[in-house]
């Protein structure tokens, strides 16, 4: 059985669904009511987006519902974890952000908690019973667009371990390495490198996991055109794309899943979950 808790997002697909409406008090509390005609010894899967604490809120209040009816097995899929980006403290007075997260949900005592393309090992380390789905086959995807006669480049020394196991699943497409620097006061990048002295005119294809304001991607854009670089695509997992495509307009393709929220722009090509599981 699967919850979808966004009826608008439904990424292991609409059969054996479980009605419910849910709504948000005057207060700012979010409400659910579960309708109660399903099996309660069989295992229910809740689909969510947690791109805010409503949202977390929402699926503690589910949970409690859930156990409350002696629903015995509880799985949960959230293919973006929220402040995963947030995994190690940089500078004093700063939170742990996933873990706290993490620990939420690990109180909830879920058979399984699934995520797509984790942002690092940090997060299933700190969740319980946790499953990463790779994002091997969303990047197949993206291949079959724009073809296989291209370079994966990783934008920095973090999404290494992740890019290389992407070319094995391709049978070995060229990986290109590059870094930056980023400082961890203001957050300002710096110091683009690729490390290829003249990529003599192939297409490109970045692949990461989030793409948040872009500043990564467009000064990693810049250095590969330096470097004598084809057409430059990008591919990420989770696209949040907080300050829309202008800046982004250096690249002749950009794909990304419906992990976060949904997108109509003409600049994006967006890839459905419930396509690539």
């Amino acid at each position: 059985m699967i919850l979808n808790l966004n009826k608008n997002f439904s990424p292991l697909g609409n059969e054996n669904q479980i009605n419910f409406q849910s709504f948000t008090f005057s207060g700012g509390e979010p409400h659910i009511k579960i309708e109660s005609e399903f099996n309660i010894n069989d295992m229910v899967t809740i689909t969510h987006r947690l791109n805010s604490f409503n949202d977390l809120g929402l699926l503690c209040v589910t949970v409690d519902a859930l156990r409350r009816m002696d629903v015995k097995i509880i799985n949960l899929f959230i293919p973006y974890f929220p402040a995963a980006r947030q995994d190690r403290v940089m500078i004093p007075g700063e939170p742990l952000s996933v873990k706290v997260y993490a620990d939420i949900l690990n109180a909830m005592n879920l058979n399984k908690v699934t995520v797509f393309d984790a942002h690092s090992e940090v997060t299933p380390a700190l969740v319980n019973n946790c499953i990463v789905i790779p994002n091997h086959t969303f990047i197949a995807e993206v291949l079959k667009t724009i073809g296989n006669n291209v370079k994966l480049i990783s934008p920095d020394g973090g999404a290494l371990k992740k890019i290389y196991k992407v070319s094995e699943f391709l049978e070995g497409i060229d990986v290109v390495e590059c870094s930056k620097s980023r400082d961890v006061k203001t957050g300002k990048l710096s110091g683009f490198k690729v490390y290829d002295d003249n990529l003599q005119g192939l297409d490109c294809l970045i692949v990461d996991d989030i793409c948040d304001g872009g500043g990564t991607f467009i000064g990693l854009a810049e250095e590969l055109k330096n470097k004598n670089a084809g057409k430059l695509y990008l591919a990420v997992s989770h696209g949040i794309f907080n300050k829309g495509f202008d800046d982004l307009k250096c690249f002749d393709g950009i794909f990304t899943t419906d992990s976060f929220r949904d997108f109509e722009e003409d600049e994006l090509t967006q890839i459905r979950l419930n396509s690539v599981l």
